[in-house]
């Protein structure tokens, strides 16, 4: 039983890496702005209540997946979203999405007859 979730690398968008070895301050940022609040808000989080619901459902996120729900995140956050269902072939995910936390993940079993409150969007994946 493998319980180990993959986090990709954060993309972010106008960092780059010197050859010197140092990281550049981001294009457009002011001195103001951290790298870290930079990173957070790029970074996939997860809950101690998925993680737990994820290992009890013996439910494992891969590189792709992980891509796609990051690209739903996006997707639900253009469109003003603050807390999101996400629907990924057999998995129901709620997100915060301004915090970019999984709350909770629900397996296609526990789907049946379940009732997501405290919502105001839903983001279906295919493929």
């Amino acid at each position: 039983m493998d319980n180990r979730i993959l986090y990709p690398q954060p993309l972010i968008p106008g960092v780059s890496k010197p050859s010197s070895g140092s990281i550049s301050q981001p294009a457009g940022q002011t001195s103001g702005d951290s790298f870290q609040k930079i990173l957070d808000q790029k970074t996939l989080k997860f809950s101690s209540h998925a993680l737990q619901r994820l290992a009890q459902r013996n439910i494992s996120l891969g590189e792709t997946e992980l891509s796609k729900l990051n690209e739903a995140i996006d997707k639900a956050g253009r469109k003003g979203s603050k807390e999101s269902l996400i629907l990924m072939k057999d998995l129901a995910l709620v997100v915060s999405v301004k915090n970019r936390t999984v709350i909770t993940a629900v397996d296609g079993n526990a789907m049946r007859d379940n009732v997501f409150t405290n919502i105001d969007s839903a983001v279906v994946i295919t493929e």
